[in-house]
């Protein structure tokens, strides 16, 4: 079943890696198969992968054909679904996470895996709803599915008042867990506000000094922090960074030439011996779509326990703006654009 769906629409692409300023083009309205999913976009989560995508950074990772609409978190309304699709109908408003082989979410139309949507909760408009997806799923396959933590363990996320760190911060209470944060003193009420049980001002405070016996960090930093968390923790607990090294593991999941395991193995293997040096364990997310984690993140949302922190909203239009508003690295919770009108 479908609705009378656009041969053409409008997103926003770049024709080569480092191109910062992304295009406005008309492209055509992409084709679905019998698993996809067609959505119109009302608005696009932005997160820090974006613009490093855009520059190139992940090139090693995933090489993209160019032009590249660029976008991972989506939220919308059904337009078209595949032969093979049940789970959703033309009308529904849902929300999610875009494949990393598929990426595109600054956009008016998108096809997506119908494994990677969800429901849209229904107390949270389509803004709100395009902040969650790839921060609340980072911080729900971190800490649930990496570290394995259970209610009453203790963990410290950095940059509490970032993307990642806001989510992070919620759901780990929501799992029952004694969470501690970095944050400056401008983020520090917000932190506070979300769940936070201590917070260290990363500006004047050394969170290593101060903590210990924790049963895992979640590294949103990299670098000194990242090198720095591996003293924290218990031995045999995991540090699990978003931003720094991938592993020779990842290689793995993904598929990667050997040659590629390789070089990762190498990369991360100075983190590996840091790790081990203190008893901890090194290890790289880079986050998957799944749409049965985000059912349960949108319960928690409507029982209230996990909501949406916006920083800014910027119209379509406005996409580049709001790349390197992101990249500044400044923003206190999520960076959404508007595609259209709700």
């Amino acid at each position: 079943m479908e609705q009378a769906i656009p041969a053409t629409m409008h997103a926003m692409t770049i024709q080569a890696y480092g191109q910062k300023n992304v295009e406005k083009t008309t492209v055509p309205t992409p084709a679905i198969g019998k698993d996809d999913v067609l959505v119109k976009i009302l608005a696009a989560g932005v997160n820090s992968v974006d613009f490093k995508i855009r520059d190139g950074r992940l090139k090693l990772l995933i090489d993209y054909p160019m032009p590249l609409i660029l976008g991972n978190d989506l939220a919308g309304i059904v337009a078209a679904v595949g032969d093979n699709v049940r789970e959703f109908a033309v009308g529904d408003a849902v929300y999610g996470r875009a494949d990393k082989d598929r990426m595109g979410t600054f956009a008016e139309y998108i096809a997506i895996k119908k494994q990677h949507l969800a429901k849209k909760p229904p107390h949270l408009n389509f803004t709100e709803s395009a902040s969650l997806p790839l921060a609340a799923l980072t911080a729900y396959q971190a800490l649930h599915e990496r570290m394995k933590l259970q209610a009453g363990d203790k963990v410290l996320i950095h940059a509490g008042a970032g993307g990642v760190g806001t989510a992070a911060i919620q759901i780990a209470k929501a799992m029952g867990l004694f969470v501690a944060t970095t944050a400056s003193a401008a983020g520090r009420a917000l932190v506070e506000r979300l769940g936070a049980d201590l917070i260290i001002d990363y500006k004047t405070e050394d969170f290593s000094e101060q903590l210990r016996g924790y049963d895992g960090v979640l590294d949103t930093l990299g670098g000194d922090a990242l090198r720095k968390s591996f003293r924290v923790v218990k031995r045999g607990a995991k540090v699990v960074s978003v931003s720094a090294v991938p592993t020779a593991q990842l290689a793995d999941e993904w598929g990667l030439p050997f040659y590629k395991k390789i070089l990762f193995a190498l990369a991360s293997a100075p983190l590996h011996l840091a790790a081990k040096k203190h008893g901890a364990v090194y290890d790289f997310l880079f986050m998957r779509p799944d749409g049965g984690q985000l059912a349960e993140i949108g319960a928690w949302a409507e029982q209230g326990k996990v909501l949406p922190v916006i920083d800014k909203v910027f119209a379509f239009d406005d996409t580049q703006q709001a790349l390197a508003y992101s990249e500044q690295g400044r923003a206190k919770g999520k960076i959404v654009i508007k595609i259209a009108d709700e």
